[in-house]
C-alpha cells in the first residue's frame, strides 16, 4: 500500500515546496495580492462556492459509507476531522493572527481584493480550517482509494494502465485540494501561510491516524 500512497505523498510535497518557497520569497501583504492579482467573474463564482465545500457537503459525503454499513470508513473521517478541527481552533487561539481584511487597514497604499458577496472576518486567521478540511477529506479519499486498490491487486500481477489510473486519480486529489486551500487566498480569507499550515494539518493528522489506529477502526488486519 504504501509504495501506492507515497504518490499522494510526493505530489503533496511538490506543491508544498512551491508554497514555502513563495513564503520565503516575499512580504506575507505583497504575496496575498500576487495571488490575487487576476480575478474574472467565473473564478468569483468558483471559488466562492468551491470553498463551501469544507462548511458541510463534505461531511454528508463522509456519511454515505453508512449506505453501505461501512460504519467504520465514516468514523475514521469523523475521528480525522475531530483531531485536526481541535487543532485547529487551538493554534488560532494560541496564536490570534488577523486575516486579511483587518491586515490591510494599515496599509491605505494597497488594495485588498474581494469577492462580492462574500463576507470577509478578521480575526483568527492562522491557520485556515477550511483547508485542513480540504485536506483532511481528500487524504482519507487517498487512503482508503490505495488501501482498496492494494486489497483487489493482492497477489495479482497488477498491469501498467491500473497503476496509472491510481496515479493519476491520487493526483488529482492533490489538485482538488490545493483547489480548496487556494479558494480561501482568493477569497481573502486567509494569507497563503495560513493555507500551508492548514494544508501540513490536513495531511499529517489522518496519516498518523491511519497508521495508529487504522487496523482497530477500520479492521484493516
Amino acid at each position: 500500500m504504501k509504495k501506492y500512497f507515497w504518490i499522494y505523498i510526493i505530489a503533496y510535497l511538490l506543491v508544498l515546496t512551491v508554497v514555502l518557497g513563495l513564503l520565503s520569497e516575499y512580504p506575507k501583504l505583497e504575496l496575498h495580492l500576487l495571488l490575487n492579482a487576476h480575478h474574472t467573474p467565473w473564478q468569483d463564482t468558483f471559488f466562492r462556492y468551491y470553498s463551501t465545500l469544507a462548511e458541510w457537503p463534505f461531511y454528508v459525503l463522509a456519511l454515505l459509507p453508512l449506505c453501505w454499513k461501512k460504519w467504520r470508513l465514516s468514523l475514521f473521517y469523523a475521528l480525522c476531522e475531530a483531531t485536526s478541527g481541535v487543532t485547529v481552533q487551538v493554534l488560532k487561539h494560541l496564536f490570534t493572527m488577523p486575516r486579511p481584511a483587518a491586515a490591510f487597514e494599515g496599509h491605505p497604499d494597497m488594495v485588498l481584493p474581494v469577492v462580492e458577496g462574500v463576507r470577509l472576518h478578521s480575526s483568527n486567521s492562522f491557520p485556515s480550517g477550511h483547508t485542513a478540511t480540504f485536506f483532511v477529506f481528500i487524504t482519507c479519499c487517498a487512503l482508503l482509494l490505495t488501501y482498496y486498490f492494494h486489497q483487489r491487486q493482492a497477489g495479482r500481477d497488477s498491469s501498467l494502465q491500473p497503476r496509472l489510473l491510481l496515479s493519476g486519480a491520487l493526483v488529482l486529489l492533490v489538485v482538488l485540494a490545493a483547489l480548496g486551500g487556494y479558494s480561501r487566498i482568493y477569497l481573502s480569507q486567509h494569507f497563503l501561510s495560513d493555507v500551508c499550515v492548514g494544508s501540513i494539518i490536513g495531511v499529517a493528522v489522518p496519516c498518523l491516524l491511519f497508521y495508529f489506529v487504522g487496523d482497530k477502526i477500520l479492521k484493516l488486519k
